[in-house]
């Protein structure tokens, strides 16, 4: 507890002039429930007490705690102002100043979104996603399972575009699509083996996950189906879902016939959406929305993963161009399960070192801190 006295100085050349900055500033505290009262005769002692002189000789005093007495005293707030592309976060609580700051300086910008719901989350990704379009020249894509977004993403006219993904959409996204720059080692495919992987354990898996004999099958299949296209790297040449399906059924291995049974519905079956070649025009739009909830709940999850490869494929295209990649993921507790989180926690470790900034959304933060793969999500966060 600290006694403490507040004045406040008045000069002005006229007498009248400074009546009314006296009746600005009783205002100004009037608003904030304050009462300033004028020193009569005692303005010399006023005087004296304001000068840095280290002598009050004015016997009003306030008691007051530690936090609301440090509010008075210079350079104890600690203000948050970067500059360049500095974005606003909000405003400090001691002294009202602007936050702003630019994620591209910190050691890792990957981010995270949490709280419960009605706490604001979606504005706050939403606030930031119109200072990156307003402030950068970098793109922007967000993966929306709630059809949240798109209203947003249509304001920025011809440099925004909303996709919609569901099982009667004539928008399609091949899994299996695939640059050169796709992973850091010579041969792409290791990385790509880990998300087909990723994605048959979410159709497949169960609570068990994949076997060892199961993914030995699916990562021989993986390396086979691409063959040809590494060979003559042309978008006709391109795999899809279906192609991994026939080298399934080839396989000798009754685990290869259960792989492939599991896999027809989405081939040829009612959920066949994601097994043709992509016809998303991805790289004429600095922001793009990809809207998944008409895909369902079976759907889903496989759309967010599918989703995460299409964008880590944006993100390899843009690092030629030294350009960054902001990835929103809303409900990204949905993508922390089993080899899904293990594919997860390695897009997010990558994302840094390949100009991509990625954030998590989600309200479900029991989830979150449920999933083994956290700690890794939480150590490449800052």
């Amino acid at each position: 507890m600290f006694l403490v006295t507040v004045l406040v100085e008045n000069i002005a050349s006229k007498r009248q002039k400074l009546f009314n900055d006296i009746l600005s500033a009783s205002g100004i505290a009037q608003k904030y429930n304050c009462a300033l009262k004028r020193l009569d005769y005692q303005q010399e002692q006023g005087l004296m007490s304001s000068l840095a002189l280290g002598l009050n000789q004015i016997e009003i005093e306030r008691g007051l705690t530690t936090s609301s007495t440090a509010i008075f005293v210079p350079f104890t707030t600690c203000e948050l102002f970067q500059e360049g592309e500095a974005l606003y976060y909000g405003l400090n609580a001691l002294s009202n100043n602007l936050i702003m700051a630019n994620r591209k300086n910190l050691k890792n910008p990957n981010g995270l979104f949490l709280g419960t719901p009605g706490s604001g989350k979606s504005f706050s990704a939403k606030r930031e996603i119109v200072n990156v379009f307003l402030l950068t020249e970098d793109d922007i894509i967000i993966a929306d399972p709630e059809n949240e977004y798109g209203p947003l993403v249509q304001q920025f006219g011809a440099q925004g575009q909303v996709i919609d993904i569901s099982p009667t959409s004539t928008n399609y996204i091949n899994p299996m699509d695939i640059n050169l720059d796709y992973s850091d080692d010579e041969n792409p495919i290791t990385l790509k083996s880990d998300f087909i992987l990723s994605l048959c354990d979410l159709i497949i898996g169960g609570k068990e996950g994949l076997s060892p004999i199961e993914r030995t099958i699916i990562d021989r299949c993986t390396r086979l189906v691409y063959r040809d296209y590494l060979q003559d790297p042309r978008p006709e040449n391109m795999p899809i879902l279906g192609d991994l399906y026939g080298l399934l059924l080839k396989q000798s291995e009754p685990e290869a016939q259960n792989i492939a049974t599991a896999l027809e519905i989405y081939v040829n079956g009612s959920l066949n959406v994601f097994n043709h070649r992509s016809n998303i025009d991805m790289n004429n739009h600095r922001v793009l929305c990809f809207q998944l909830k008409s895909l369902g709940k079976a759907l889903k999850e496989i759309g967010l993963l599918i989703m995460q490869d299409a964008v880590w494929n944006r993100v390899t295209a843009n690092r030629s161009k030294h350009k960054t990649t902001w990835f929103y993921i809303d409900e990204f507790h949905l993508l922390l399960k089993g080899q899904t989180g293990s594919f997860s926690v390695e897009i997010w470790k990558r994302f840094r070192k390949w100009g991509g900034i990625p954030s998590g959304l989600t309200q479900n933060v029991k989830d979150l801190l449920a999933s083994r793969e956290i700690e890794n999500i939480f150590g490449a966060t800052r």
